[in-house]
This record gives structure tokens, C-alpha cells and sequence, in this order.
């Protein structure tokens, strides 16, 4: 294969940290190459090192087997080499022809030159990659989801002389639809001869779609191997120095009484839900995509309506009406998407950790930093967050220590019951480690736990029972001890074979 970018023994050090530490790795054209690691392995730094945002202390960069000097973003893209960041920048205010473009054409505040010609060329350009039934050259960018955003970016990104495009955590806020749809896009690029770099914590959407995985640990390159010659096993052990049957410790706890029950709970978007957790007792709720798991979260704390059944909370009857309840009757949550849903990004780490404790930050009715500055502190050496500082901007943390500083608020509030909508999505194996350790203490500590996940080896090696569903009801019910990843996908499907029956 032709290797359209190769580096050569590149090293770079920020102050004391050795981001990379004699690197070598080739990108080939019309391949797919996996770029995977913990947080901390040198992966970004690589990829800020192609983009042209760092440069190398030491090695070198080849484009086409001439060495190059990319001292900026912009000298990197016209050479060819474009990284499709987890965020992608988008202006609402602009049209999707708009954001596609808006580097390529001459403007007046926002008012393009040739909006005729912008419109063609966008059609064309959604119709060339099957992406037109998503979306529309003229429609407004307010209001897009997570996935058309993405598709912006992608496309924004094949201006013409793409060579080499990266893919940062491409699939962390998509559904399973929506990732099929970027996947055939990267395909594509891969059948026109574009070098692909996916960089992605998920490693069976890896092992289904790379070609070649590079994998990385502290800032070396520890493995350059083909996908075939690859598991899961294999790549956690190179990744972390260990199996991944170690990133669970089951035990058994003795369980107290039930903190939370169900009683044929009925919303909108949920049916007659029967579920019960006891105090110590972690239970799985597994099925596919859209099967209703994060409805019954939202019912329970509130957001959705219960139109029928009712629940109880360490066995008082108890029917929320907003989130504000649920956290009055002793349940916390750790939603799906922490972005939006639970941190407060430009706030300081200190400020999202003490959210819910006013109570426990105050002294005589009035607000203490003192208090406030003691108890983060605690919680987040507790579960070693790092971060230069409790005043550091939440937002510029990791995705591993952006989760655990959802799970310092909750410890520091002390939950009878803790909902875990996807808890370890975009984190590294490293931090799912310490997250999985962490659930496991809570649970021995007796909290009531309901772990909703996608991550089939986490289902199995947390839970103590799992429920499955299908079309928003409970299909069945597992031993977590004994369950088989065959098991739940059976229970996760029963319903729909019925139907098509």
C-alpha cells in the first residue's frame, strides 16, 4: 500500500509530561487505520502533531515520502490532512450548504456570494455520499442532532484534495442507525483511496470496521498489527498491561431490603415495567437500541409521566413529578450524554461536584467555600479525578474524568438509589477500570444500583441479575453469575420475533 502520511521516531513533551516518546507510524491510502489507547497515551498529541497544531521536538512528518512542515491547521488541510474533531463547530445561524462551504467562499456578514452555486454543489456532495435524505442543503443548522452535525464536518472536510482524514470518538453520541450511516461514509472515503484514521474507545466497532490497529501507551507506539490478527482480549492487554477479565472483581454482598420497585409502570414510551433493586444489589438492564432502558430512568426520576402502575422508594409509595423529587426521595442519576445532560462544562470542577449538596456546603444557612473547597477535595481525591485543580473548567477534562466527576457528585450526596445510563461511553479502558471498581464499592457500601448499558462484557461482569427489553417492555430476566452474551441478546430480540412471526 502507499503510505500517503508516515511519521518518523516523533517525540513531544509538554513541561514534564512525554507525550510521545519516539513514535513511527504510517498512514496508508484506501485503508482504515484504528488509532486506540488510554487517555493520556499520546493519541490526541499525535493527531495535533498531523493537524498542525503542535509541531514534533524531534522525527519527522512525511507527506507522500517528502518531509513537511505543518505549522498550522490550515497548512495541514492543504495538504490534505483533516481531523474530525468529537465536537464538531458548527454555526447554528448558517444554512447546512453554508456551514458546508464557509471556508471556500467569499462573504459579506453572513450572506454568501453565490448561494445558487452553494446549494448545487452541497446536493451534490449529500447525494455523492447517500446522505441527502438526511440532510438538506438549505435547511438551518439550529437544532441538528449530534449525527447531522458530524456529517457537516465530514463533509466540510472533503473539500477537494482530502488525503487523509481522522475521526476523533465519531460514534460517542449517535445511535446505532446513525453509526451505520457514518460507517458506510467511511467506507466510501476508504473505496476512493482517502487514508482513514478512527480513533475510538469502542473496540468492537473497531475489530468490524479498520483494516489495521496501532495502539498505543504512554506515548509509544506498543502494536501496528491487522484487525484479523486482533480481539478484544488482545487489545485490552496491550492497551492497559492486563486481561480484560480483570476489570471486573464480581463478589457476592449481602443484600438488604428493596430501596426501589416498579409496579407495571406505564408511560409514553414505556409498558408495564415490573423491577424491584435491593440495597447492595446491582441490576442490569440491557436490550437494543430504542428498546425503552433510559425511558425507565427518565419515569423514575420524573421526566416522563407515569400514566398507570405506581413505585416505591425504600418502600413508600412515591410518584415524581420533575427530577427535583427523585433527588428529595434519595435517587441520583448519571445520564447518558454528560455533555448535556449532567456537567456544567464552563463551571468550575468544584461547582459540578457540589450541585446537589447545598446543605452540605453551607454553614448556619449561608454558603461556605471552606466547606464546599474540603468536601470536593475529598471526593475527588477519592476517586482520583485528575485535574491541576478543584477550579479547573470541567469542559477541559477527559471524558474518564469528566464521568467520575458525575460520580463525585453523587457519592458526595449519598443516593439510597443510583440510576447509570451508559456510564462508561467515550471513556478509555483505563477509566472504565476505576469506574467499574467504583460501582462495585458503592454497591458493597449498600447503595441500590440500575446499570444500563449497551457494553454486553460490563452487563454481564457487573450485574447481579439483568433485565432485558424489547419495544418498551421487559422480556425476561437473567442470572448475572451465569448469563451468556447468546442469553441476552435472545431476550433482547424475543418480542420482535413474535411480531414477525
Amino acid at each position: 500500500m502507499t503510505a500517503v502520511v508516515r511519521v518518523e521516531n516523533a517525540s513531544k513533551r509538554f513541561g514534564a509530561v512525554q507525550a510521545l516518546d519516539g513514535v513511527s507510524v504510517e498512514f496508508n491510502a484506501g485503508e482504515i487505520t484504528a488509532l486506540i489507547g488510554e487517555n493520556g497515551a499520546g493519541k490526541s498529541t499525535l493527531m495535533r502533531l498531523l493537524e498542525g497544531e503542535h509541531q514534533p521536538d524531534s522525527g519527522r512528518i512525511l507527506v507522500d515520502g517528502q518531509a513537511v512542515m505543518l505549522a498550522s491547521p490550515r497548512e495541514a488541510g492543504a495538504k490534505g490532512i483533516r481531523v474530525i474533531h468529537q465536537e464538531p463547530e458548527i454555526i447554528p445561524e448558517l444554512t447546512v450548504a453554508e456551514n458546508i462551504f464557509i471556508g471556500d467562499f467569499s462573504r459579506k456578514g453572513l450572506i454568501f456570494s453565490d448561494t445558487a452555486a452553494l446549494l448545487r454543489r452541497a446536493a451534490e456532495l449529500l447525494k455523492a455520499f447517500g446522505v441527502e435524505g438526511v440532510l438538506t442543503p438549505e435547511r438551518s443548522c439550529a437544532g441538528l442532532s449530534p449525527a447531522q452535525r458530524q456529517l457537516i464536518e465530514i463533509m466540510r472536510a472533503l473539500r477537494p484534495g482530502a488525503r487523509l482524514l481522522a475521526f476523533d470518538e465519531p460514534t460517542s453520541s449517535l445511535t446505532e442507525d446513525e453509526a451505520g450511516r457514518l460507517f458506510q461514509v467511511i467506507r466510501r472515503l476508504k473505496a476512493d483511496g482517502v487514508a482513514v484514521v478512527y480513533i475510538s474507545h469502542r473496540l468492537r466497532e473497531i475489530i468490524g470496521l479498520a483494516d489495521r490497529c496501532i495502539i498505543m501507551r504512554d506515548g509509544r507506539r506498543v502494536a501496528d498489527e491487522p484487525i484479523a490478527e486482533l480481539d478484544e482480549q488482545k487489545m485490552v492487554r496491550l492497551m492497559v498491561g492486563r486481561p480484560i477479565s480483570d476489570l471486573f472483581h464480581r463478589r457476592r454482598r449481602e443484600l438488604g431490603p428493596t430501596q426501589l420497585k416498579l409496579a407495571n409502570v406505564t408511560t409514553k414510551r414505556v409498558r408495564d415495567v415490573n423491577l424491584s433493586i435491593r440495597a447492595g444489589e446491582i441490576v442490569g438492564l440491557g436490550g437494543l437500541v430504542g428498546a425503552g432502558r433510559s425511558e425507565v430512568a427518565h419515569a423514575v426520576i420524573g421526566e416522563d409521566r407515569l400514566l398507570s402502575g405506581h413505585m416505591e422508594v425504600a418502600g413508600k409509595p412515591f410518584r415524581p413529578t420533575a427530577p427535583t423529587d427523585a433527588i428529595k426521595a434519595g435517587i441520583g442519576l448519571v445520564p447518558e450524554d454528560r455533555k448535556q445532560e449532567a456537567l456544567l462544562l464552563v463551571q468550575a470542577v468544584r461547582d459540578n461536584v457540589s450541585l446537589v449538596v447545598p446543605d452540605k456546603v453551607s454553614r448556619f444557612g449561608f454558603y461556605s467555600r471552606g466547606k464546599e473547597t474540603a468536601l470536593v477535595s475529598h471526593h475527588v481525591a477519592e476517586l482520583r479525578v485528575k485535574t491541576p485543580t478543584i477550579n479547573q473548567a470541567v469542559g477541559k477534562l477527559s471524558g474518564g474524568n469528566q464521568q467520575k466527576v458525575v460520580f463525585a457528585r453523587w457519592q458526595a450526596r449519598g443516593p439510597k438509589i443510583l440510576i447509570l445510563d451508559e456510564p462508561t461511553r467515550g471513556v478509555d479502558v483505563g477509566a472504565k477500570a476505576e469506574i467499574y471498581r467504583l460501582i462495585e464499592s458503592l454497591a458493597d457500601d449498600g447503595m441500590a444500583i440500575l446499570l444500563i448499558s449497551s457494553e454486553m462484557p460490563e452487563l454481564l461482569g457487573l450485574s447481579d441479575r439483568i433485565l432485558v427489553m424489547q419495544g418498551g417492555h421487559i422480556t425476561g430476566e437473567a442470572d448475572g453469575s451465569t448469563a451468556t452474551e447468546e442469553q441476552i441478546l435472545n431476550l433482547a430480540m424475543q418480542a420482535g420475533a413474535r411480531q414477525a412471526s
